[in-house]
């Protein structure tokens, strides 16, 4: 299985996130990095599939384009 390529405008998940991360994140409705801008860091981390080194790429991939978790 793999996860779905982001639309053009939306940018994909970086490389480095595990896929089972990434299985979590399509899961909960995340198709895409932009998407988790809207998303609270902690209810990432609640997902089955989601550890803190794909949540620290994910921050920093965020940070990078000028976003980031909703506190």
């Amino acid at each position: 299985m793999s996860a779905k390529k982001a639309d053009a405008g939306e940018k994909a998940f970086p490389r480095g996130v595990s896929q089972p991360a990434l299985r979590a994140l399509a899961s909960a409705g995340y198709p895409h990095l932009d998407a988790l801008a809207g998303a609270k860091e902690k209810d990432l981390a609640a997902l089955h599939g989601m550890g803190p080194k794909a949540l620290a790429i994910l921050r920093a991939a965020l940070q990078s384009s000028g976003k980031e978790f909703l506190k």
